[in-house]
């Protein structure tokens, strides 16, 4: 797709006059002179001093004007809000404010921060389309008189001085962050935990923070959680999207707090072993059982002396993953690695604080030696380091449902695989060219070949073990939208050994393909895609519910349209080419949806050319609802028969079923009447 045309569709309506005029440096830059036959008309100075004056003096400078004024309304209109929760803090202390009031008082701020957020959103795409436009136009212009005449290096020069292209919004989102706490809390009813939060806000320099327990070991065990991609240009959208149902945090091994204004996200690096064999990689990519990886983790830079976390992950039978940590220095990772050093100094403080055969001193123990036994029967030493940095979502003190957002990944190799030009010193175990220095991402004065930069963000959802829930339906739409997309089975170590060790391994991931494409899509895609899904995972379950005699009481019905809305904004470069690519593809999975989607139009299920007119009328005795809110503002209210009311609570929900004795003999009676008969009937033949 030509630029110009995604800028037409990239354009929000209110704002078009503030756009970059496309058209009119391409007219000032006379593009139609080879498709007319004026090719011999002359370049003079004056055509281009026109062209510069129009692209740099005016274009650029509109631009520019119109991101400063938006971007500083953007923050009179958030410190309003916090001036009028301030105020409402202030008149909660002196008398209660009426229930309907308040309700109304939420509301109406609930609405202006999702005004804000979309705006921002707005803002941002507003400056990405136009630094590309100007970039755009002043390619063109030295492809085409580029001669005698180069504009691209002058206007480089100035974008670096303008703000436009690189205004952080990670103050705004911070203070909007805290907001929608509050709100929320308010709303949910939790006013004192909510007065907190905003009276951090109201004194510079605070944060309310909650202490994390801080063990020198301990066992962690987690459910699996889905990972997706999120390209950069939806990555600001995906983060104020999270915003709205928990606040973002700044995580520290020790503990997290609500980020505020000046706060930056923890760089976080891990340093992962392996044998020249990349047994390891091997496991972990087969995920069998027992497959276990083994690494060291810190927070920001190693010439700052962090904490240091020795960590080993190990694949269960049920699919689950059990983390083994403990703490070490610097001074002891070589030694430990070596078997010189099994963390007397630690187990002896543990002795003194805990016993000296206390459970936890014996698990300690026995924890360091299993990961030394490890290290040693598998010869292993560093390989690989990621660093990225990290964006964390979660409510303070819960770790029920924690979001997680990594940014600006690159993995670099820590080998001495070759022996004349080692990556890392053999006697050291890291990269001391990279942590004295301290080295920041990109890692320009890294060799290439030794560095690979991962061209997106990586989001992932961390639920504890024992949340017997489905995800918020928030998370779901998110999770299904276009804004994503899903990387099964994705890991930081192996996507780093595949990428960088490629001569010594023999597998690679499935999802070093999408590394090659373009992970974008459209929103109508998405939900066409996310709908197809939705069949046939319901169509897989009246499958196997055919023959264990049973059947799906809720089967799928498909939407309407997508519950995500698509601005022009969203259908940003290639996005429709993309769809367009699809359409045919799109088109024959619509022919091949399950049958029973044509309940939404009332016609009867079909299957090999037969009619099957029991499902149908069956299931449209039992109606399907969605829970979703799109669903319920889509199905209005339902009419209730005279006598019929709405129920005040669920079975399910006073507790276990309990069957009684005569129930279940009675039960036992009714599956062996046939076989009584039958043993009956032929009993009495038999003997005539």
């Amino acid at each position: 797709m030509k630029f110009g045309r995604s800028l037409q569709q990239s354009i929000y309506e209110p704002w078009r006059e503030h756009y970059i005029n496309y058209e009119k440096l391409k007219i000032l830059l006379r593009e139609d002179d080879l498709v007319g036959g004026d090719q011999d008309r002359p370049w003079t100075d004056d055509d281009e001093q026109r062209f510069v004056d129009e692209l740099v003096n005016v274009q650029l400078e509109k631009i520019n004007a119109f991101q400063i004024e938006t971007h500083q309304a953007l923050r009179d209109r958030t410190s309003q809000c916090e001036a009028k929760l301030e105020r409402y803090v202030s008149y909660q202390g002196t008398e209660e404010m009426d229930k309907e009031k308040k309700g109304e008082f939420f509301d109406e701020i609930h609405g202006d921060l999702d005004s804000i957020r979309e705006d921002i959103t707005r803002l941002e795409k507003y400056s990405r389309i136009n630094f590309t436009g100007t970039l755009k136009a002043a390619k063109k212009h030295d492809r085409r008189r580029g001669a005698n005449y180069k504009v691209r290096p002058l206007l480089q020069v100035r974008l670096a001085s303008l703000p436009f292209n690189s205004e952080d919004y990670s103050p705004l989102i911070y203070r909007l962050s805290a907001m929608y706490s509050f709100v929320r809390e308010n709303m949910i009813g939790n006013s004192e935990r909510a007065i907190s939060s905003i009276e951090a806000l109201s004194r510079p320099g605070t944060s309310t923070s909650h202490k994390c327990k801080a063990n020198s070991h301990f066992f962690l065990c987690c459910v699996d959680s889905p990972l997706v991609f999120v390209h950069p240009e939806n990555l600001l959208e995906v983060k104020t999207s999270i915003l709205r149902h928990l606040p973002l945090l700044v995580y520290t091994p020790q503990s997290m707090k609500v980020a505020e204004g000046s706060q930056q996200d923890p760089t976080i690096t891990s340093l992962y072993l392996d044998n020249r064999a990349f047994s390891l990689y091997s496991g972990k990519l087969e995920k069998g059982s027992g497959a276990s990886s083994l690494r060291l983790r810190w927070f920001g830079q190693l010439k700052d002396q962090p904490e240091l976390v020795m960590e080993k992950k190990t694949l269960t039978e049920a699919a689950d993953s059990e983390e083994v940590r403990f703490s070490i220095k610097d001074k002891y990772v070589i030694p430990f690695i070596k078997g010189e050093y099994k963390m007397e100094k630690q187990i002896q403080k543990m002795r003194k604080k805990n016993g000296e055969d206390s459970e936890e001193v014996q698990q300690f123990r026995k924890s360091v030696y299993d990961i030394q036994e490890f290290v040693r029967q598998s010869e292993l030493e560093p390989m690989l380091r990621a660093t990225y940095t990290r964006t964390a979502f979660q409510i303070p003190g819960e770790d029920k449902v924690r979001i997680s957002l990594d940014t600006n990944m690159a993995f670099i190799r820590e080998d001495c695989l070759d022996g004349d030009r080692p990556c890392r010193d053999p006697e050291q175990w890291h990269r001391t060219d990279i942590d004295n220095s301290g080295e920041e991402y990109p890692f320009s004065g890294i060799r290439k070949g030794e560095v690979s930069r991962f061209p997106y963000a990586l989001l992932e959802i961390k639920v504890r073990e024992g949340l017997k829930r489905k995800n918020p339906e928030w998370v779901d739409d998110l999770m299904s939208s276009h804004l994503v997309r899903e990387a099964p089975n994705f890991s930081k170590f192996v996507h780093g050994v595949a990428s960088l060790f490629e001569d010594h391994i023999n597998s690679f991931p499935f999802w070093t393909s999408l590394m090659e494409t373009d992970i974008r899509r459209d929103p109508e895609q998405a939900f066409e895609e996310e709908q197809d899904r939705k069949a046939k995972q319901a169509e897989d379950e009246m499958a196997i519910g055919s023959f264990v005699g049973s059947r799906s009481m809720s089967p799928f019905r498909a939407a309407v349209s997508s519950p995500i809305r698509s601005s022009p904004a969203q259908k940003s470069t290639g996005l429709k080419d993309l769809g367009n690519q699809n359409l045919e593809a799109r088109s024959s999975r619509a022919r091949l949806r399950p049958q029973f989607q044509s309940q939404n139009t009332g016609k009867r299920d079909t299957h090999n050319g037969k009619s099957t007119p029991d499902g149908p009328r069956l299931r449209n005795l039992i109606p399907s609802f969605s829970p979703s809110k799109y669903a319920q503002a889509k199905r209005g209210r339902i009419q209730l028969p005279p006598g019929v009311k709405e129920p005040d609570y669920f079975l399910k929900g006073i507790g276990p079923v309990k069957v009684e004795p005569k129930v279940w003999l009675a039960n036992q009676r009714w599956e062996l009447a046939p076989a009584w008969r039958c043993a009956a009937y032929f009993g009495s033949s038999g003997h005539s």
